[in-house]
Parts: structure tokens; C-alpha cells; sequence
């Protein structure tokens, strides 16, 4: 079953290859969509694919990588759109 996380990671998030290393298990997991910095200090991303892979995800973001302080991980589902062939980094 196709699932649609749409995800804001608060806390020590940013300058601590968040982006860099959600991207790299987006494409291990076969998850598509985009993970973006936000100027008031969170990482948003749009992951889309199987469940379980989507929610590999966000295990991932509740802990992040090494030197990430997570405090937060809110998480709204959507539906599913396919318009994603790929997992980037937006800037």
C-alpha cells in the first residue's frame, strides 16, 4: 500500500547532514519525494512509497543523524500523488 508522510523535524536539525543522509536512505528504501531546510531552523520532507518504508523514514527522523538533537517530529498524512520519480534535496 502506497502511503504520503508530509514531515517537519524540529531541534538541532540543520548543518548536521540531515538532508544529505535522508536523501541516502529515501533511495535505499525506494521512498520518493524532497527534504528541504526551513529558515526558522526545521527540516521538511515529503516521502512517498510503501508503508513500511515510509515509516522507516520517519524512524529515521526521530532520530536523525549523529550530532542531531531531535525534539520534535510532526507528521501529517496525505494522499498519495505519484508525482515524485526521484528523492531530492530542494533548496
Amino acid at each position: 500500500m502506497k502511503v504520503r508522510a508530509h514531515v517537519f523535524v524540529s531541534g538541532r536539525v540543520q548543518g548536521v547532514f540531515f538532508r544529505h543522509e535522508t536523501k541516502l536512505r529515501a533511495i535505499r528504501n525506494n521512498v520518493t519525494g524532497w527534504v528541504r531546510n526551513l529558515p526558522d531552523g526545521r527540516v521538511e520532507a515529503v516521502f512517498e512509497g510503501d508503508k513500511e518504508a515510509v515509516e522507516a523514514m520517519i524512524n529515521f527522523c526521530r532520530i536523525g543523524p549523529p550530532g542531531a538533537k531531535v525534539e520534535n517530529v510532526e507528521i501529517i498524512w496525505e494522499s498519495p500523488t505519484g508525482e515524485f520519480k526521484d528523492f531530492r534535496i530542494r533548496y
